[in-house]
């Protein structure tokens, strides 16, 4: 179709301008004609080509967005408002978002900062990861396809070669094996698997790589040949390429860019999460690495490759849920050897059916703990402390093949700080230990565990006391001091 000029009609709508000229679809701006209720934000109007030259592609692809978009809720995609028929004239309305895209920041004279690089990262995976508790894989992550709110918030746009676990695959019977962008495809896209959310990690790890070194991890093939490389390749080391860029921001990007899919984040959520908390990164040879990989791992790799079968991927939903993000809220006052036990325990059991999952340890003081503290210095030591014993009260769990971290948070009011980490950070599963007095009590005063069950997005595990304190005696005189008595603050 034709370009559309600005004060034409259609199915009720006024088209403004042409903001966009694609190589599948125009869109527009475009406002209600007359006689329809103004939804309350602006709109945009997509129209697929269909000229003689365009692809079925464009069709179906047309298609795939107008089945997923209508069933996609939340702040990170735009609200859907109307369609066009394909026997008339395709269409979808859509709301307008006001934003730059990520090609913004690729298209500025200077790179951004390490610290907004982390932020624009962490932005897309939550915006992804609330695609794949949708049970949607987008499936076609890039610059232009990721907008920036300007309150920092993420919008992912374009969904036409996405994939609906619960919907039809339009795109499985392609021909063409490869569905998707050549410089951000996954290397399971290229072997025609479709549906696995960690697809989409990996574009996010190639949109990072261009962010952090102004270079494509990948380059931009245009073969079969050249798209099949990243099922055995590595890219040049970032820090090879920018030796000031940090260790911890190399290691989660070329964790994103790993050829397996097993060996990259196994959730959206848990690649915000290390963004979130570059100091809480364990860095490996793979983050300290700047020579690159060697001839003799990428050849074991081709002929790995040579023979892989990928699986058909489980839900989405499914999948993320299987590797959640469980928090355990350590108290440390009034809290006895046997509740700290128990607490591990707990948690120990947590883990032990979620391979994968990753363990975040937290306790709360209060800001009046640091603030009387003379100085930064005393201020640094006062939180040193606590994570030592933090990290003391772990140290008997197996926690082997689960990431761990470790946070001192400063609050007044410590229920709404929990829960607040738990929103923040997608938290799945919270521990703690439930309230020590009776029911009568609790109708009058709500607890710290009662706030936090009523108010968390999330399972929480109420853990009591359940072993009598002489059965942990030994238990206590082999973990002392692994809880130290001094210091004090609220629960």
């Amino acid at each position: 179709m034709k370009l559309l000029e600005p004060g034409t009609q259609l199915d009720g709508f006024t088209i403004d301008e042409c903001i966009h000229s694609g190589g599948m679809a125009h869109i527009y701006r475009v406002h209600y004609t007359e006689g329809a209720s103004d939804p309350g934000f602006p709109m945009a109007m997509k129209i697929p080509r269909m000229t003689a030259g365009d692809g079925a592609e464009n069709i179906v692809s047309f298609e795939v967005e107008h089945q997923i978009l209508q069933i996609l809720t939340g702040p990170h995609v735009p609200r859907f408002v109307a369609a066009g028929d394909l026997e008339n004239v395709p269409y979808l309305v859509m709301e307008y978002v006001h934003g730059q895209t990520l090609q913004h920041w690729l298209d500025a004279p200077q790179r951004p900062s390490v610290d907004e690089l982390a932020r624009l990262g962490a932005a897309m995976a939550l915006a992804v990861h609330s695609l794949h508790q949708q049970n949607t894989v987008h499936l076609d992550l890039k610059p232009a396809n990721v907008l920036i709110r300007p309150d920092g918030s993420a919008v992912l746009l374009d969904f036409g070669l996405s994939c609906n676990a619960l919907y039809p695959d339009l795109l499985a019977e392609q021909l063409r094996k490869a569905v998707g962008s050549p410089t951000w495809i996954a290397p399971e896209q290229v072997v025609g698997v479709r549906g696995d959310p960690r697809s989409d990690i990996f574009a996010i790890g190639v949109m990072l790589y261009e962010l952090a070194t102004a270079e494509l991890p990948f380059g931009a093939p245009q073969t079969a040949g050249g798209l099949r490389q990243r099922l055995w390749m590595d890219p040049t080391p970032p820090r090879k390429l920018q030796p000031q860029l940090p260790e911890w921001l190399q290691e989660i990007i070329l964790r994103c860019l790993e050829p397996e899919a097993a060996r990259r984040y196994p959730s959206a959520a848990h690649l915000a999460f290390d963004l979130r908390h570059p100091d809480q990164v364990t860095v490996t040879e793979r983050g300290r690495n700047a020579q690159g990989t060697g001839f003799g791992t990428h050849f074991k790799r081709w002929v790995k490759a040579a023979g892989m079968h990928y699986q058909p991927s489980p839900l989405p939903a499914q999948q993320i849920e299987e590797v959640p993000i469980v928090m355990v809220a350590l108290p440390h006052k009034d809290v006895s050897d046997a509740t700290l036990y128990s607490l591990r325990q707990a948690v120990a059991r947590t883990l032990g059916t979620r391979p994968g999952a990753r363990l975040a340890c937290v306790t709360v003081i209060s800001s009046g703990q640091t603030s009387a503290s003379s100085d930064a210095t005393s201020e640094t030591s006062v939180h040193r402390r606590y994570l030592a014993s933090l990290r003391q009260w772990a140290q008997p769990l197996d926690l082997a093949g689960h990431q761990t971290s470790y946070h001192v948070l400063e609050s007044g009011d410590v229920a709404q700080a929990l829960v607040s980490y738990a929103v923040g950070n997608h938290v799945s599963v919270i521990v703690m230990g439930a309230a020590t007095h009776g029911l009568k009590t609790q109708r009058f005063v709500a607890t710290v565990p009662i706030k936090v069950a009523m108010d968390a997005p999330c399972t929480v595990i109420l853990v009591k006391q359940v072993l009598p304190f002489e059965r942990l005696v030994d238990e206590a005189a082999k973990l002392k001091p692994a809880w130290d008595p001094e210091l004090d603050a609220p629960f």
